[in-house]
């Protein structure tokens, strides 16, 4: 829309993190790191859980609901719409792994589409003070590939919560960055 300008972050707009749960993205394999960062967060704010949420992009919600879960179905109508509850069931378990002992309450969302707006509207439904997400720097090329493919960096640009990094990968000082 020509001339609309989006709500900015302003202090009005702050959900307390004491109370309201985090968002935490995360995907197949990923290291326990992001989701025991997130639950160490989340022990030392108050919040009552963490929303641990994977968005399948080869999927598209067809009807977003009040409490951030999705209907969705694969975007290819050639695949089987249910071979993503292995997928699912994957997740949850790597989920239930990471955080056994992190004494805190996880739920999982399983979603589809854009990652930033999936992640959003998951946000925007459990009332979540912030996100967590992990960064895998080494696997970009070039830094503007980062910038526009990382999704700490779509949150960051696309809505009014703070967006927390956990590096996953770290560039040696001394070396040349992957990105050269």
């Amino acid at each position: 829309m020509p001339g609309h300008v989006p709500p900015q972050p302003h202090p009005s707009r702050l959900t307390d993190f004491a109370g309201h749960p985090l968002v935490v993205g995360v995907v197949p394999d990923q290291p326990p790191l992001v989701a025991l960062t997130a639950a160490s967060l989340a022990r030392a704010t108050g919040a009552p859980a963490l929303y641990l949420a994977y968005v399948d992009t080869a999927r598209h919600a067809t009807q977003e609901h009040p409490d951030g879960t999705v209907t969705h179905q694969a975007i290819d109508p050639d695949l089987a719409d249910d071979s993503w509850l292995e997928l699912r069931d994957r997740l949850v378990a790597q989920a239930g792994a990471a955080l056994g002992d992190a004494q805190i309450p996880w739920h999982f969302r399983y979603l589809a589409g854009r990652v930033d707006r999936a992640l959003t509207h998951l946000a925007r439904a459990v009332d979540a003070a912030a996100f967590v997400v992990g960064a895998h720097v080494g696997r970009h090329r070039h830094v503007g590939d980062f910038l526009r493919e990382a999704v700490g960096v779509q949150l960051a640009h696309r809505q009014h919560r703070p967006v927390l990094t956990v590096p996953l990968e770290v560039v040696d000082w001394q070396g040349r960055p992957p990105w050269d």
